[in-house]
């Protein structure tokens, strides 16, 4: 297994002693680098990475106020985060947040190795949590749905919804034949679909599973799933989501 990982590090000879020594490790895929919080939380929602080695102090956005709006846009699972820095002055509230760990810069390569090894064994005990909440999923009969269109409500089955995404501060849920305009947030129509045969692909796409035709490979890790609706309708999957997607299946 991959640990996709970021460095988030504005000082470059501590960014590179941590890409020498994350570059060393046969399991690691490291991903680009930021070298501000604002810049981090943009790469964070474009590469989805397992683990981000983060510098508590940063230009702009604090280290850890980056960290608590990742974990706020993290939709199946948050990253793990290993906090750096020069002081141990932030170590309590680092691992208020839960972090993996806490290293001290300059880096010592025996501390490194340690952190990694937890990293490992968190990443191993999340899988492990994950596929027991899958393999317990049950998928009961659909019921019929409130659901408002603009001005009206209309009562829906959950199997007729295919997808729903979010556009222009509506949400748009279709069907075979037609698209309804909501008020309602992809986060509440996914607790209103709880139960049902509906699982996140994206941050943004709520897709039901029995109106998936295939998966196929996309890049990076990332997949796309094709729905049996006319249009053929091609839904993005995260990296994040794809394992947890092939269970679902499976199970």
């Amino acid at each position: 297994m991959k640990i996709h990982t970021m460095i988030a590090e504005d000082e470059q000879l501590a960014r590179e002693e941590l890409i020498y020594l994350l570059e060393k490790e046969q399991d690691v895929n490291l991903l680009p680098s930021a070298q501000t919080g604002e810049q981090l939380v943009d790469l964070y929602i474009e590469h989805e990475p397992d683990v981000i080695f983060l510098d508590v102090h940063m230009p702009g956005m604090h280290g850890v106020d980056a960290a608590k709006k990742i974990i706020e846009l993290a939709y199946i699972k948050a990253p793990l985060f290993v906090f750096t820095t020069a002081y141990d002055d932030y170590a309590v509230e680092a691992f208020e947040m839960e972090a993996v760990d806490y290293m001290l810069k300059p880096y010592d390569t025996e501390r490194f190795q340690t952190a990694m090894n937890r990293v490992r064994k968190r990443m191993q005990q999340l899988e492990n949590k994950v596929s027991q909440q899958v393999t317990s999923q049950s998928m009961p009969q659909a019921t019929k749905l409130l659901i408002d269109d603009n001005d009206r409500t209309v009562v829906l089955s959950p199997d007729a919804i295919y997808y729903a995404v979010p556009f222009k501060r509506m949400l748009e849920i279709h069907t075979e034949d037609k698209v309804f305009h909501s008020k309602l947030t992809l986060q509440e129509l996914e607790k209103k679909l709880q139960g049902h045969a509906f699982f996140r692909t994206h941050r943004s796409y709520l897709v039901n599973l029995n109106h998936v035709q295939e998966i196929t490979p996309w890049f990076n890790g990332t997949s796309n799933v094709t729905l049996k609706d006319k249009k053929q309708t091609t839904i993005p999957v995260s990296r994040a989501a794809r394992k947890h997607l092939f269970d679902l299946f499976e199970n």
